[in-house]
């Protein structure tokens, strides 16, 4: 009789397949996004993220409540400020939007991880992650003002802050500043390998921070490099990271597994607005499953190494797993 492997007996019934399942995903590893903006009943829908809104602090109940009762453990907060000038002054003001989302939230849900998104493109009238001299996004001033940011956003109850500036140096800087404030215990989520991609479009829409001038490849990534990734996440893990993130998600898995075969810190992908608003699309012309291959997506980001998984599919996912449609 002929010899060979019979790999397909481990698939022959759903019973069996799960019993040798490899990766999973649960909802304890989705963190939701959330936009919040300025003035009062506000639920806005994104046009280019159906299903994502921007929502004013009196609408945000909702919502959470929704989160919680999902399971889902933890959300990360965009803000859109009522005025924006050159240093991004709200970003780092006491009272500005994403600090006074965080208090509500944390008052309300306190067991609700809490994830802060430390930049200033969402805050400066130039659209830029730092401060602009002569046309050029320069480093060490704008170092400053993210710590500044960090800061106001731990004093608000943050659980975690996420810087995505992709300024050099910017893990050692808030580090230091979270330290010398007394946060000692508050982690930092770094964007360690962060593109200058094309699928963050929506995104741009979504926080209104689309760059007034030129673009962000001068802080940014390049798309075709490596090798420079794995030098940023171990500048970030020497700087004193806590996590580690690979933005975006899709198009980057080889730099996923990557870092996960380098380094033990919990990693991080972050599933963007166009790799949500591509499906999303899809799915309405009924060109695709949409619940099939979103969680296939998820799985995919588990088997490249992702402990987490920022998206903007958390909320169905979550039902999803629970059995729901």
């Amino acid at each position: 009789m002929l010899q060979f492997e019979r790999n397909r007996r481990l698939r022959r019934t759903a019973a069996l397949r799960n019993l040798v399942r490899e990766h999973h995903v649960r909802i304890e590893d989705l963190i939701y996004p959330l936009f919040v903006v300025e003035g009062a009943g506000i639920k806005q829908e994104v046009p280019s993220m159906p299903g994502i809104y921007q929502f004013s602090l009196d609408r945000l109940g909702d919502e959470l409540r929704e989160v919680v009762e999902l399971g889902i453990q933890a959300v990360i907060v965009f803000g859109i400020p009522a005025e924006k000038d050159a240093c991004g002054s709200q970003a780092y003001a006491e009272d500005g939007i994403v600090q006074r989302a965080i208090r509500q939230i944390k008052a309300v849900h306190p067991e609700l991880v809490v994830v802060a998104d430390t930049c200033l493109c969402e805050y400066t009238d130039h659209g830029h992650c730092g401060v602009v001299e002569e046309g050029y996004v320069q480093n060490d001033p704008s170092l400053s003002l993210l710590v500044q940011t960090a800061v106001s956003q731990a004093r608000a109850g943050a659980d975690v802050i996420a810087p995505s500036n992709m300024m050099d140096g910017f893990v050692a800087a808030i580090r230091q500043g979270l330290d010398e404030a007394g946060f000692l215990e508050v982690p930092i989520m770094s964007y360690a390998v962060k593109y200058a991609s094309s699928y963050y479009g929506p995104f741009r829409e979504a926080a209104q921070s689309a760059p007034q001038f030129g673009d962000r490849r001068s802080y940014q990534m390049d798309p075709a490099n490596a090798r420079e990734g794995l030098r940023e996440a171990a500048a970030d893990v020497a700087q004193g990271a806590d996590f580690l993130m690979v933005k975006p998600g899709l198009a980057y898995l080889d730099m996923v597994h990557r870092l996960r075969e380098r380094f033990d810190l919990p990693l991080v992908v972050y599933n963007v607005s166009g790799e949500y608003a591509m499906v999303k699309a899809a799915a309405a012309n009924g060109w695709v499953d949409e619940q099939q291959i979103v969680l296939e997506t998820m799985v995919g980001f588990k088997r490249a190494g992702a402990d987490l998984i920022i998206t903007y599919h958390a909320k169905d996912v979550a039902r999803w797993l629970k059995g729901g449609k």
